[in-house]
């Protein structure tokens, strides 16, 4: 896995609504962010068990920004910013994301980073399979 900084020129916006089971396979482009452990969100070792927190909210793509006049708590964004971020071509399962949100923090941390104490889950379909992606907040 290839973890890589991207900067996110402009937010991407979701409905809100979604379930709230965020692991599998999923229909369509949907977005989870977690809130992670206070105690395990800056650790190079953390616990796996307790690293993801809660669930802060998940959505389901709303394509453009919702205009003026829509109720703004229907929608959630990944907002436009520094990320570590990394991507595997298949639907992970939750053990698998936990790895993967592990390997990330691990690197940031190695870069020193100033990691956030979000992480965002983002599913979508491309080129005919679902593409499992993990956003971390860094400065």
């Amino acid at each position: 896995m290839e973890i890589q900084t991207l900067k996110l020129l402009s937010p991407l916006y979701y409905s809100a609504g979604v379930e709230s089971h965020p692991f599998g396979c999923q229909a369509g482009e949907k977005l989870y962010c977690f809130e992670l452990d206070e105690n395990e969100r800056n650790s190079f070792e953390p616990n796996k068990e307790k690293l993801l927190g809660s669930l802060v909210f998940g959505g389901e793509t709303a394509g453009e920004r919702p205009g003026k006049t829509e109720n703004a708590e229907a929608f959630f964004s990944l907002p436009q910013g520094d990320y570590l971020f990394a991507q595997k071509r298949e639907a992970l399962n939750r053990d698998e994301i936990i790895d993967m949100a592990v390997e990330i923090q691990q690197e940031g941390l190695w870069q020193r980073h100033k990691l956030e104490k979000l992480l965002y889950l983002r599913y979508l379909y491309e080129d005919g399979s679902v593409v499992t992606q993990l956003f971390r907040p860094c400065t």
